[in-house]
């Protein structure tokens, strides 16, 4: 059968223009290159970063295995390699669209000069030469521009290696943009770039060394492994479409547990709300940083205050590209759907574990030597929703009614007022907008004052109740608040004889 057609190429200024609008920020273009040189086996880029106003440049400069004229040639054209051919099992790239795409995102001339054997080849786009070509005019130019030599200049001093130059950076340097904003956009790369290759950058395994005009870039760990207050699962792995998957759950410290410096850096780029959820990494590269990747029950979790310490790991194989829907930018993914409801219950755990974190401001909500702690107030499910009751069966509650007489049901009475009336709106707006637990459990209280309550409650198990005073002790450490302050409650004394 013969197939009747003509030949239809698209015209070169028009498609590349197009591919201009991927959607690629200056951190995740960046990015993008940096993994060609992570899979040229480089052990370090430079990316330099060159404000001359509308002359401005950026380039990225790495020591890896280099090209040939010939594998230069193919590395430029669009779509040369197929994202259905095989890669190797460390290949961070897919569609053979990365280097080019990311560039023109950013640039209007795209310069790539390499190193193999001493010997360098140089080849460029450039877009406002595409624009004015007449036929498809997909020309492919030799060397640097007029002008612009000494910007590839750098890769000579390597045996082998590459440096890619964005000039021309009308998606960057736009009317009005300033030094400062150059300045902020450095910045911005800088953060980005230390999370997604953090564990490239991490000692003890440090296989990359990235740098920013000189200045070396420090890994960003979304986990706050080595922080004792962490909670870290075992490491799950099941087998999915396209591959093993190792997943490990999350939940951060409390902001009580961290120093002002350690609570700022585990904010992430994007602050602590939006960095919750699942962590996707392809060859260790992250990929998605924070995502509840369209899972839930019923519709999709979204990222709320009450869920900002959780935090999951989640590694997948090259292999599995097309199953998880990565995208050319490398920033979004999909789990296939055989995988859904096993990733779905491990997030509802760590979801769980972390609203408890942040609701009990990191305190452990079982007594150190085991059983739950006592606490004042305790929450009641019911068909109309949920609503908090005063638990009358805490030692400073049950005290005053045991001795009311009289007195008892206008105390219940009073108990069922506060109970109708918390402000429960108010407080959830007041979290929402501070972003931030209220103080409660004494927190900021003076010590004289919390230790007097401490002690009133203290005497009156031990003479009203008859306990002796070790196991008065004993249950101020499985009572809310007080067990918090230990210190204080190993200080009680044995004679309570005296007021």
């Amino acid at each position: 059968m013969t197939l009747k057609g003509r030949h239809a190429p698209p015209k070169a200024g028009a498609m590349i223009e197009s591919l201009r609008g991927l959607g690629y920020s200056t951190s995740t273009a960046l990015a993008d290159v940096i993994d060609n040189s992570v899979s040229a086996g480089a052990r370090s880029v430079d990316i330099t970063f060159r404000w001359m106003g509308a002359s401005s440049y950026i380039s990225i400069l790495d020591d890896g295995h280099g090209m040939n004229e010939d594998q230069l040639d193919h590395a430029m054209r669009l779509g040369e390699r197929s994202p259905l051919d095989e890669r190797a099992g460390d290949d961070l790239g897919r569609f053979g669209l990365g280097l080019k795409t990311a560039s023109f995102s950013q640039c209007r001339r795209l310069t790539v000069a390499s190193r193999k054997t001493s010997v360098t080849s140089c080849m460029r786009w450039d877009l406002d030469i595409l624009e004015s070509s007449a036929g498809e005019g997909w020309l492919l130019l030799d060397g640097p521009a007029g002008g612009t030599e000494a910007l590839i200049e750098p890769v000579s001093g390597y045996p082998s290696g590459t440096i890619v130059v964005w000039d021309k950076l009308d998606r960057i340097v736009t009317p009005g943009f300033r030094e400062q904003e150059f300045l902020d956009l450095i910045d911005g790369v800088e953060q980005h770039l230390s999370m997604v290759f953090h564990r490239y950058l991490a000692t003890p395994r440090k296989r990359l060394i990235l740098r920013i005009n000189g200045k070396s870039i420090a890994p960003w760990d979304p986990f706050l492994s080595a922080h004792a207050s962490t909670w870290s699962s075992p490491v799950a792995t099941f087998i999915s479409d396209g591959g093993p998957v190792n997943v490990q759950c999350h939940v951060l410290p409390h902001k009580d547990r961290l120093t002002a410096k350690e609570h700022d850096s585990a904010a992430g780029p994007d602050g602590w709300t939006s960095q919750q959820g699942f962590y996707v990494y392809r060859n260790e590269r992250l990929l998605v940083a924070g995502s509840w990747l369209g899972l839930g029950r019923g519709r999709s979790w979204a990222k709320e205050e009450a869920h900002r310490l959780a935090r999951i790991r989640l590694d997948i194989e090259n292999t599995a590209d097309a199953d998880w829907k990565i995208d050319i930018r490398k920033s979004v993914a999909r789990p296939p759907v055989a995988s859904r409801e096993r990733l779905t219950r491990l997030a509802e755990d760590t979801r769980e574990r972390a609203r408890r974190v942040f609701a009990h401001r990191g305190q452990a909500t079982r007594a150190a030597g085991g059983g739950q702690v006592a606490q004042a107030w305790r929450a009641e499910h019911f068909n109309g929703g949920m609503r908090y009751r005063i638990d009358v069966d805490h030692p400073s509650v049950s005290d005053v009614l045991d001795d009311a007489g009289p007195l008892e049901a206008r105390i219940r009475a009073m108990l069922r007022v506060i109970e109708e009336t918390i402000p429960v709106q108010r407080i959830w707006l007041d979290t929402t907008e501070a972003r931030e637990t209220p103080r409660t459990g004494f927190a900021g209280e003076p010590t004289d004052e919390l230790s007097s309550i401490l002690t009133t409650v203290y005497r009156n198990l031990v003479r009203r109740k008859g306990l002796s005073p070790d196991l008065a002790r004993q249950q101020l450490l499985r009572t809310e608040p007080f067990n918090n302050y230990p210190e204080l409650v190993a200080e009680l004394p044995d004679d309570v004889t005296s007021e």
